[in-house]
């Protein structure tokens, strides 16, 4: 049970996996919020009637 082992975290840090044995860190700060859209604007023919 050594580096060669990937099940422990000796082996995990070794090969540069992630899993049970070695969670990886979650970020700090989440992604941005996504932006909402302005409705599109109504077509040409719309405007027409």
């Amino acid at each position: 049970m050594g580096k060669g082992d990937i099940r422990t975290k000796k082996g995990k840090i070794y090969r540069g996996t992630y899993g049970n044995t070695r969670k990886k860190a979650k970020a700090e700060h989440p992604a941005a919020p996504s932006v909402k859209k302005a409705p599109a604007a109504k077509s040409a023919a719309a405007k027409k009637k």
